[in-house]
């Protein structure tokens, strides 16, 4: 009996890894959990853990304009400009953002509930003006995995390893703006050009991220793994090493899950990031004390070179 649930489970998985709608699925899935945690490692030192979200609600206008340009124009499928509308949108919402931060003129909490609210209503009035359906706008609120093309596997991979080559590239600049804005312009650094910088790679993920998890939950994917590489690990480099791995292993099982299951992809990952920030949570007492030995672990005693103990 056991046997044959193994063989069956195993030819279940084989028939996964086989399907080209599965294997487009989980490269997009990997790509973007390997991306978003990079940005969310700024993004929660510069204590803007919400950035994503607001350019998450702004990509939505991005994706209706698509929609629109591409029912326009009578020559593509209005889907096909969605991702691309999406990028673009969100990079201008990401430099508007950031120049009213530089500017001083509004805080960046009302910045922020001004690209939630017109976003979303932005995204649904363009929507209706294209012809598209509410329904069609909810797949990039929350993911819509199965629909992922060659096209957009393309797209999802150029702009993945643009944000690692960035982000990893400049990381001691930026961790450095991260950190402490005022060491990093006395050190010489560009600061308002590594913040925007910033901003611009939040934006792209957003827009990477959006077929995966949607919109409204992508921000959790750049969160979520960095904040229990927190509780596990102590260095900078260290924290966004471990969430990469986080965020990767977090998108391949709710992927694998939801294919056995049917469930939302999108919400099932970031049930499962969450389930393993509250298990981290949970063991940090423990981890801790562990570490606590080790610091006080006796050491052996130093033995001199029998040169110096003539000495």
């Amino acid at each position: 009996m056991t046997n044959a649930l193994a063989l069956d489970f195993l030819s279940s998985v084989a028939e996964m890894l086989s399907s080209p709608l599965m294997q487009r699925s989980f490269i997009a899935a990997i790509l973007v959990g390997v991306t978003a945690p990079v940005v969310g490692t700024y993004l929660v030192h510069r204590r803007l853990a919400m950035l994503g979200d607001g350019i998450g609600h702004i990509a939505l206008t991005g994706v209706a304009l698509g929609w629109l340009v591409g029912s326009g124009m009578n020559l593509v499928e209005p889907e096909s400009l969605a991702l691309p509308g999406a990028f673009v949108v969100s990079v201008l919402g990401a430099v508007i953002l950031e120049l009213i931060r530089i500017a001083g003129k509004t805080s960046s909490d009302v910045a922020l509930a001004i690209l939630f609210y017109g976003g979303i209503a932005g995204g649904v009035l363009l929507m209706g003006i294209a012809g598209g359906t509410s329904s069609q706008l909810n797949s990039y609120l929350f993911g819509s995995i199965a629909t992922v093309t060659n096209s957009d596997i393309v797209a999802i991979s150029g702009l993945s390893v643009l944000v690692l080559v960035v982000g990893i590239g400049l990381a001691p600049a930026l961790y450095s703006v991260a950190n402490d804005e005022e060491f990093a312009r006395s050190t010489g650094l560009p600061v308002n050009l590594l913040n925007l910088l910033i901003a611009l790679m939040a934006a792209t993920t957003v827009a990477v991220a959006m077929r995966v998890v949607g919109a409204l939950l992508v921000s959790a994917l750049m969160i979520v793994p960095v904040a229990t590489s927190q509780i596990m690990v102590r260095s900078f480099k260290a924290t966004m090493g471990l969430a990469m791995v986080l965020g990767m292993l977090t998108t391949v099982t709710g992927l694998t899950f939801t294919y056995f299951y049917n469930l939302s992809p999108g919400a099932a990952i970031v049930v499962i990031a969450i389930i393993v920030y509250a298990l981290a949570f949970a063991f940090n007492p423990v981890t801790e004390k562990l570490r606590g030995r080790r610091k006080i672990a006796p050491q052996p005693p130093a033995v001199m070179h029998p040169e110096k103990q003539q000495q």
